[in-house]
């Protein structure tokens, strides 16, 4: 079965972390960038970070510039997204995506289910 599977959301306190991960099976990624997304309560689904097939290359969102990190360990097919001092707007579905090229250009071809973050004031 072809999926990316994210993990690690849940419920925390502003000023937090969580680290979420997303892991595929079925599917190549260590070719494609990937990116994290995310989706708020009547709000578009908004590109948080995206990283080079590689993870020589990494971008962010101007809203988690200095908070998020995203990083992937190709071997275990897994993509990271290190959130910090997290705040009440964080709040979302958060989504992995894999690029359809190595270099992210906007075009994403599989999407994981999506794991909630919460974060209270």
């Amino acid at each position: 079965q072809v999926q990316l599977v994210e993990s690690g959301g849940g419920l925390v306190q502003a000023g937090g972390s969580l680290r979420l991960s997303c892991a595929a099976s079925g599917l190549t990624i260590s070719n494609y960038a990937m990116g994290w997304f995310r989706q708020a309560p009547g709000k578009e689904r908004e590109l948080v970070a995206a990283i080079t097939w590689s993870g020589g290359s990494t971008s962010y969102a101007d809203s988690v510039k200095g908070r998020f990190t995203i990083s992937r360990e190709n071997a275990k097919s897994t993509v990271y997204l290190q959130m910090n001092s997290l705040q009440p707007e964080d709040t979302a579905v958060y989504y992995c995506a894999r690029g359809d090229a190595p270099y992210y250009r906007g075009s994403w071809d599989y999407w994981g289910q999506g794991t909630q973050v919460t974060v209270s004031s």
